[in-house]
């Protein structure tokens, strides 16, 4: 009598999981290597560009946003009437200077394509420094 061979058997089901998984692309972590306008930005050997990215608009150098409120409340140390405890209207534009350098580490998020599987493009979160210097 014959008996089936249990590793075939085996390996059959591995195929079998493994061709019904949706297996999701994760995160990733790029590297900078050249800021906007020309973004370009290295990730598993692939040089992504502006076609390739999604960025916030905060990220683009010269982006600039409105700014509506108030300072905390703070007095000085005098005494004096003129030092009493108050704060200051805040209504005017901000331009942020942060900035992209070659070599900076960003937070990559695939964006899926329609089979929810092939990543074609990435959105750009931030960027990242770890504490040990590495």
């Amino acid at each position: 009598m014959k008996t089936e061979n249990p590793y075939k058997a085996l390996v059959a089901m591995h195929r079998r999981i493994a061709q019904g998984a949706a297996l999701q692309p994760t995160i990733g972590i790029g590297v900078v290597v050249s800021p906007p306008p020309a973004i370009k930005i290295r990730y598993n050997g692939y040089d992504l560009d502006a076609s390739r990215l999604w960025i916030d608009d905060y990220w683009i150098p010269g982006h600039t946003r409105h700014m509506v409120g108030a300072t905390s409340y703070r007095g000085g140390g005098s005494g004096e009437p003129a030092y009493e405890s108050h704060n200051h209207p805040i209504d005017n534009n901000e331009q942020l200077t942060d900035t992209w350098n070659p070599g900076d580490k960003v937070l990559l998020l695939p964006v899926t394509g329609e089979d929810s599987r092939t990543v074609k493009q990435f959105v750009v979160l931030c960027k990242l420094k770890r504490l040990d210097g590495e």
